[in-house]
């Protein structure tokens, strides 16, 4: 019977709120998305790939430097998010150690 009344509490209460939470930290919309840039450009598929390569090296500067970004706005939506997420994970490893099986 205890068992019981700690699931449906978990589901009941536990549940909604961690789904709430989940939502809290979703990114709003980006108002510049497709809008030029200072270069007079919209950072398309390839700049994200390099902004993602670079990521370690550019979050260490914007800690110290309010010009510094690790994320370009003007960017064209999907596909700079892509080469950014593909960059990024070419630096910190991706899925590499599943696929070589952990050394074994």
């Amino acid at each position: 019977m205890r068992i019981r009344r700690t699931s449906i509490f978990l589901i009941l209460f536990l549940v909604p709120i961690f789904i709430v939470g989940l939502l809290g930290c979703a990114a709003g919309p980006n108002d510049l998305r497709g809008s030029l840039g200072s270069g007079g450009s919209v950072a398309g598929f390839w700049l994200g790939l390099w902004h993602g390569v670079i990521l370690p090296i550019s979050f260490i500067f914007s800690l110290f430097n309010d010009k510094v970004t690790i994320y370009e706005v003007h960017n064209s939506g999907g596909w700079y998010n892509f080469g950014f997420l593909l960059g990024a994970a070419m630096i910190w490893g991706g899925g590499g150690a599943t696929v070589r099986g952990n050394g074994e």
